[in-house]
C-alpha cells in the first residue's frame, strides 16, 4: 500500500510538473515575435526561455518599449504579451479637454466638455480608447438648427419640407414635368450651411466631350466620342500617389464635375497586421504606399475576404479571416424569390452560388454563400442602405464640386488649401446616408505640421497634418536601437522641440560566440543585445582557456560595435 501511494505520488508530481514545463507559441493580437519565422518551428519551448515581441503601428506593449521580453514560466508567458491601441487625443473644436495633445493607451477614458450648443454623439461626457481607436470621434457636434428651407427654382421639388433643418439632415430633390436634373439629387445640412449647391431642372441638356486629363493619374474607362448627361467616369492615381477628392467625375449639362487631386508621396506602412491561422511571404517593413501583399491560410483553413492587403497612405486595408474549413457555416435558402435554380435544396455550402429573381422581375440575380451569409444579401423588398449625398465643399479645402452619390462606408479624402492644415480627420465617411467625421481646414499660423522624422524610429501615434500649440508626441525606436534624448517633443509657436535620436545597439551573436568558444558570463536571464554604453562580459566555455587578454572579456558596446574575445 505504501509503495502504491509512493508510485501514485510520483505520477501526480510528474503530471502536475508536465503541465507547465513548456509554453506554446504566443498569439499576440497586433504584435509579432522577434525573428518569428526563425523561432516558430521550435515551439513549444521549455521553462525559462526568453523571447522578445513588438507591436504593429498604432499599438504599444504595456511596457512602452519597442521590444518587450517575455519569459516561459509555470503559469505561461510572463508578462502576458499584449499590444494596446495607442490613441492620440487632438484639439477639440467647439469644446475643451485637459487631454488635448496627449497620447493614451487602450482602456483609458478622456473627459470632454463641449461649448454651449454643442455635444458629443449621444450626449456623452467622455470617450474611451478602444482597440479600433476612440469609441466615438473626439468632436463636439452642433445641437442647433442652422439650415433653413432654401429658395428653389421653378420645377424643382424638395423633400422632406420643413421650416428648419438640423445639422446632418438630408434634403432630396426631384424635377417636375419629366425635366432633367442638373446638379446633385440631394444635399446635407452642415454647420456652414447646405452643401453642395442646389440643382436646377432643364428641358434640354448637353452631352460632354472627353474627360479632362488627370495630372499624375488616369481615367478608368473605354474612350468614346461623347458622354451623355449624368454619365460617370472613375479616376485612378498613378502608383505611389494618393487621391484627394471625389474618385468619380460626372457629366452635367455639357461640363465635367471637379477632378480629384493626386498627391505624393503616400505614407509608408509599418509592420503588417498578423493574420491568425495564416501567413504572407517573408518581407521587411517599411512598405511604401500602394504596395500589396498576398496572404494565404494554413492547411485546413479557408480565407474569407480579399487575398491581398494594400498599404494606403500609411494604413493597411482590411485584413481577411482564416476560418477552419470544417467550421464554415452553411447558408439557408434565400428568401424573397419566386424561382430559384435549385428548388430542392434548403441549405447551401460555403462558396455555393445561387441565382434567384424577385416577383414581377424578369432578370436573375446571383449571390454567393460566404461562411453562412449570402453576398450580396438577397433583397427583393428594396431594403438597401441609403446613399449619401455628394460630399460637401469643405471651407478652405480644394474644389470638390461633384454630383456623385456614395455608398455606405465609402470615404473621400480632403485636401486643404495652401497655408491651411487639418484638425483631426482628413477624410469624410459615409454612414447611414449622411457624411460624418467632417474635416476642418484651419490657417496654419501657430499650428506647421507632423513632428520631424528620425532615423531608425517613429512616433507612437497616428500622424496628423496639423497640431495645436502645446501638443505632445512621443517617439519609439526600432528593434535594438536605443533612444537618446527626450522621449517627447512639444509644439510651441509653430515649431517642434528637439527630437531624440535612435542609437545602434549591439547584437550578441550565438554563432560568433560558438566560433570563439565563449559564452556570456551572466546568463540568467540570457541577454541577446546591449545598449550603447553597456558593458558585456564573456567567459570561456567548459574545457577552453583564454586566447585573448583577460581584459578583452569585458567589452564596451559603442553604437552597435564591440570586439569579441576568444578562447582555445
Amino acid at each position: 500500500m505504501l509503495l502504491l501511494t509512493h508510485v501514485l505520488l510520483i505520477l501526480w508530481i510528474s503530471s502536475v510538473g508536465g503541465q507547465g514545463r513548456h509554453c506554446d507559441f504566443p498569439k499576440i493580437n497586433h504584435g509579432i515575435l522577434y525573428n518569428e519565422k526563425k523561432y516558430k518551428a521550435s515551439f513549444p519551448v521549455s521553462l525559462g526561455k526568453i523571447f522578445y515581441y513588438s507591436c504593429e503601428y498604432n499599438y504599444m506593449p504595456p511596457s512602452k518599449y519597442f521590444w518587450t521580453p517575455i519569459t516561459c514560466t509555470e503559469g505561461g508567458w510572463s508578462p502576458t504579451p499584449k499590444c494596446l491601441r495607442v490613441c492620440f487625443f487632438p484639439f477639440v473644436e467647439n469644446g475643451q479637454s485637459a487631454s488635448s495633445g496627449q497620447i493614451y493607451l487602450e482602456g483609458a477614458t478622456v473627459q470632454i466638455t463641449c461649448n454651449k450648443g454643442y455635444s458629443l454623439p449621444d450626449n456623452q461626457g467622455s470617450i474611451t480608447c478602444a482597440e479600433g481607436g476612440w469609441s466615438s470621434p473626439p468632436e463636439c457636434i452642433s445641437t442647433k438648427t442652422e439650415c433653413q428651407l432654401p429658395f428653389l427654382e421653378a420645377n424643382v421639388d424638395a423633400y422632406p419640407k420643413q421650416e428648419k433643418y438640423k445639422v446632418g439632415d438630408v434634403l432630396k430633390f426631384s424635377c417636375r414635368q419629366r425635366l432633367k436634373r442638373v446638379g446633385p439629387d440631394s444635399v446635407q445640412c452642415y454647420e456652414f450651411g447646405w452643401s453642395p449647391n442646389f440643382p436646377t431642372c432643364k428641358g434640354q441638356v448637353r452631352s460632354c466631350g472627353q474627360p479632362p486629363q488627370l495630372p499624375n493619374g488616369k481615367m478608368k474607362h473605354r474612350k468614346q466620342e461623347k458622354y451623355e448627361h449624368s454619365e460617370m467616369v472613375e479616376c485612378d492615381c498613378n502608383p505611389n500617389f494618393v487621391m484627394k477628392g471625389p474618385k468619380k467625375i460626372q457629366c452635367m449639362d455639357g461640363e465635367w464635375t471637379a477632378l480629384p487631386t493626386c498627391v505624393e508621396p503616400g505614407k509608408a506602412c509599418g509592420f503588417m497586421p498578423q493574420l491568425e491561422n495564416g501567413y504572407s511571404q517573408p518581407s521587411v517593413p517599411p512598405y511604401r504606399h500602394g504596395v500589396s501583399v498576398v496572404l494565404s491560410c494554413r492547411n485546413a483553413y479557408t480565407m474569407i475576404g480579399n487575398t491581398t492587403i494594400t498599404c494606403i497612405d500609411g494604413i493597411w486595408t482590411e485584413l481577411p479571416k482564416c476560418v477552419a474549413t470544417n467550421q464554415l457555416k452553411r447558408c439557408e435558402k434565400p428568401r424573397f424569390y419566386t424561382r430559384p435554380v435549385k428548388l430542392h435544396m434548403y441549405e447551401f455550402n460555403h462558396n455555393a452560388r445561387v441565382s434567384y429573381k424577385c416577383a414581377g422581375k424578369s432578370t436573375y440575380i446571383q449571390t454567393v454563400c460566404i461562411d453562412g451569409k449570402w453576398d450580396p444579401e438577397p433583397d427583393c423588398l428594396g431594403k438597401k442602405k441609403p446613399l449619401c449625398p455628394p460630399p460637401p465643399q469643405i471651407p478652405n479645402a480644394q474644389n470638390m464640386l461633384t454630383t456623385v452619390n456614395y455608398q455606405e462606408g465609402e470615404k473621400v479624402a480632403v485636401l486643404c488649401k495652401e497655408n491651411h492644415a487639418f484638425l483631426e480627420a482628413k477624410e469624410l465617411v459615409c454612414r447611414s446616408g449622411r457624411w460624418q467625421s467632417l474635416p476642418h481646414c484651419v490657417e496654419s499660423g501657430q499650428y506647421c505640421g507632423p513632428p520631424p522624422p528620425i532615423g531608425n524610429g517613429d512616433i507612437t501615434s497616428f500622424p496628423l497634418s496639423a497640431y495645436p500649440p502645446g501638443s505632445n508626441v512621443q517617439y519609439r525606436c526600432q528593434s535594438f536601437y536605443e533612444l537618446r534624448g527626450n522621449l517627447t517633443v512639444t509644439c510651441r509657436n509653430g515649431r517642434w522641440s528637439e527630437p531624440p535620436a535612435c542609437i545602434d545597439a549591439c547584437i550578441i551573436s550565438e554563432d560568433r560566440m560558438n566560433k570563439n568558444n565563449i559564452q556570456l558570463k551572466w546568463r540568467n536571464p540570457p541577454k541577446r543585445y546591449a545598449k550603447t554604453g553597456d558593458f558585456i562580459e564573456f567567459e570561456c566555455k567548459h574545457s577552453h582557456k583564454e586566447r585573448t587578454p583577460i581584459q578583452s572579456f569585458r567589452v564596451l558596446c559603442q553604437e552597435g560595435k564591440f570586439e569579441y574575445p576568444a578562447c582555445e
